[in-house]
């Protein structure tokens, strides 16, 4: 598992994942209240700053328990950060995980995400020695069915009314990708 006080630096050819600060606050605002960006997100949009305040700190919780890592996607040339990716529900005998990400919209349809992914997953894979890696996405979020598609991710599942989120009942699709297929397209 990982060590020391902070988040390692993995870096891409645009953006880099590094560990959140109290100044990425505003970003992680900006990210997590954008009702678009939430729609299809296990929880609902932020309604105030103190929220991404308090996610922020919830972040450095689990990562002091080594439950959780949630880095940041920074932009290379700026390093605002854009969005955040996260391994979490670690199963160390298993050698298996789960991921989330959510992005900034302003930065949607450019590829930052999979750059950000493609180097979370070679990270996880050959430091944190994953076998396995799962998502679960909302079916109607095609654009997220497709970033793990073109991932190498392989459909096992569909979760009938997994979610309640907001009011509304949302399903999910149940995604892994095996260390053996990212090394085929790595």
């Amino acid at each position: 598992m990982l060590k020391g006080e902070k988040l390692p630096i993995i870096k891409a050819e645009r953006v880099f994942l590094r560990h959140l600060e109290i100044s990425d606050v505003d970003s992680l605002f900006e990210i997590f209240s954008d009702e678009e960006a939430m729609r299809y997100w296990s929880s609902p949009p932020f309604q105030n700053w103190s929220e991404a305040e308090k996610l922020l700190t919830e972040i450095h919780e689990y990562f002091e328990q080594k439950t959780l890592f949630q880095w940041g996607i920074a932009l290379k040339e700026t390093d605002k950060i854009i969005g955040t990716t996260t391994i979490f529900h670690f199963d160390e005998k298993n050698h298996r995980a789960e991921i989330g990400y959510a992005l900034n919209r302003k930065f949607w349809g450019k590829g930052f995400v999979n750059e950000a992914l493609n180097s979370l997953f070679n990270f996880a894979f050959t430091q944190l020695n994953l076998h396995r890696i799962e998502a679960d996405v909302d079916p109607r979020n095609t654009a997220s069915v497709n970033v793990l598609e073109r991932l190498g991710f392989q459909k096992e599942g569909y979760l009938r009314e997994r979610w309640h989120v907001g009011g509304e009942v949302q399903d999910a699709l149940f995604y892994g990708l095996l260390k053996s297929d990212w090394e085929k397209i790595a």
